[in-house]
């Protein structure tokens, strides 16, 4: 066992919101031998078989056995004739695309819709790290950029400007549009629902309301200016209205703060660690990190429960900062019929997606998510696409069969590796352990992936000049860098798409606004 706290150091943790007993939990199991877990081992790249890997850009349909399909929505929607959305052969029914859309949408009241909330918009905004991507775009994009920075340095990044306006004016925040997408589906339910009378059997379901209660971890820094945040979007222009419309009050929140843990010192100092008490070369003094977003199963396993209790049978979960992370009805449905424990998006990769998780299938078979250079060789990602096999990339969003996910929750807490690595920055050199959510995978018998359209569903924003490129800012001029046009052009459509299509926005004056704020429009 690890050596007790001091007084003084014990201090430290409490004054910086870090958690003592997990932190001392997390050293002790590594220096007993007891969290050294390997690294995946790939065994191959799987490509889309129309069962359990589904391409669902080009999706036409989706089979299940009567019996399963029956047993799936007999409990949720009693109400409804299986034999009306399917056709059936030699006891397997085949649900068409649009079938799979109205059954998704009649599922919305058992989802809830949960996001994991970055740190602070600190690296996002680093003036050194978005030149670093590219000088040329930041020289030509510097006055939006400084005023986006302006306008997100230092808070929480879910309530930061989610893109930037043609004019070059910060737009609405990550988390304001993702409230907005969920009070427009809430609508779309709302309209369909008298089409199908009794559909929910002799009542409606209960209290239960289409994707709320929202839920989402925070962390200690994080968590006041989110609650004061969803305070102010009741009255949000882009809210307020579609909240009295639906009856929805989008803005309730169940909310899982996630504590700090030390950080520990190097690999260089020994194999064997310690808690780090050298941060910015003080002596006794501690340094608290987040533990990775892998530790919702924990942080949020009474919220989980109480969902469920509650009648909800799904819930969502994605990261803040992908503008695509939306609710998808078909994915919804798919997963109900197959009784799959989770579905999880992964985007076809393209020339820029060099860092990050990939699907593989491990040296047992089983699908899982395995990051490009730890555990496969870039060189091994290249030789597979060029060969003509696609690549899945992690789009960082999974959809989870609640009951499944309340009776095993406390294995796959444990059961998601710690990753540990090194760091050398300026608080010193230490090593951080963490969490990633998506290595849950490798854990799930028969889990479904969702191959999705990476410039629909996958927007994510780790640099604000990443985000302003997205939005289309400086494509018209001549300076714009040519090696990033081609990516440019497609993120701005899929960037358009969404805020269109899924956000209900539209331009006015060079500023995307509420569509129905715009006289004579509708959404």
């Amino acid at each position: 066992m690890n050596r007790e706290l001091s007084a003084a150091i014990r201090q430290a943790m409490e004054e910086q919101g870090i958690d003592a007993r997990l932190t001392l939990n997390i050293l002790n199991a590594w220096n007993s031998g007891k969290s050294r877990q390997e690294s995946v081992r790939a065994g191959g790249f799987p490509a889309p078989d129309g069962k359990t890997i589904l391409d669902m850009t080009r999706l036409e349909g989706y089979s299940v056995s009567e019996k399963a399909a029956r047993r799936a929505l007999a409990p949720l929607l009693p109400g409804i004739r299986v034999e009306n959305f399917s056709a059936a052969k030699d006891g397997t029914l085949f649900f068409p695309r649009e079938s799979l859309e109205t059954l998704g949408t009649l599922l919305f009241p058992y989802v809830s819709f949960g996001v994991l909330n970055g740190g602070s918009a600190t690296s996002y905004c680093d003036t050194k790290k978005n030149e670093a991507f590219s000088a040329r775009l930041f020289n030509l994009l510097r006055g939006p950029f400084g005023e986006s920075a302006a306008a997100a340095r230092g808070r929480p990044k879910g309530i930061t400007p989610a893109y930037a306006n043609p004019c070059g004016s910060p737009g609405r925040s990550f988390l304001e549009l993702k409230l907005r997408n969920l009070l427009l589906q809430t609508r779309r339910w709302r309209a369909l629902v008298p089409r199908f009378p009794g559909a929910y059997g002799a009542s409606a379901p209960g209290a239960l309301e289409p994707f709320a209660p929202v839920f989402q971890m925070t962390s200690v820094f994080t968590n006041a200016d989110i609650a004061e945040a969803f305070q102010a979007y009741k009255t949000s222009p882009l809210l307020e209205g579609l909240i009295a419309e639906t009856g929805v009050d989008i803005t309730r929140v169940e909310t899982g703060v996630q504590p700090l843990i030390a950080a520990f010192t190097s690999s260089s100092a020994g194999e064997r660690r310690e808690i780090f008490t050298n941060a910015w070369g003080k002596p006794g003094s501690v340094l608290g990190l987040p533990g990775g977003h892998g530790q919702n199963f924990l942080v949020l396993k009474d919220i989980y429960r109480r969902l469920r209790e509650a009648g909800k049978r799904f819930v969502y979960l994605g990261n803040v900062d992908n503008l695509g992370f939306t609710p998808d009805p078909a994915g919804i449905a798919v997963l109900a019929l197959s009784g799959s424990p989770a579905g999880f998006d992964f985007a076809f990769k393209t020339a820029v997606d060099t860092k990050g998780g990939v699907l593989v299938r491990d040296s047992r078979r089983r699908l899982t998510c395995a990051d490009i250079g730890p555990a496969v060789s870039a060189r091994e990602v290249a030789a597979a696409e060029q060969s003509g096999i696609p690549i899945l990339f992690n789009a960082a969003t999974g959809l989870f069969d609640l009951d499944y996910l309340v009776t095993h929750r406390a294995e796959i807490s444990a059961g998601i590796p710690l990753r540990w690595s090194d760091q050398d920055k300026d608080a010193g050199r230490y090593s951080q352990a963490e969490q990633v959510t998506w290595e849950v995978i490798g854990l799930l018998d028969n889990p479904l992936i969702f191959g999705v359209d990476k410039f629909r569903r996958f927007l994510a924003a780790k640099l604000l000049l990443e985000s302003l490129m997205t939005s289309g800012l400086g494509l018209e001029s001549e300076e714009f860098p040519e090696n990033l046009r081609a990516l440019a052009l497609a993120l701005r459509e899929g960037f358009v798409w969404n805020m269109e299509n899924s956000f209900g926005m539209k331009l006015s004056g060079g500023v995307w606004t509420a569509a129905e704020e715009i006289s004579g429009s509708s959404i």
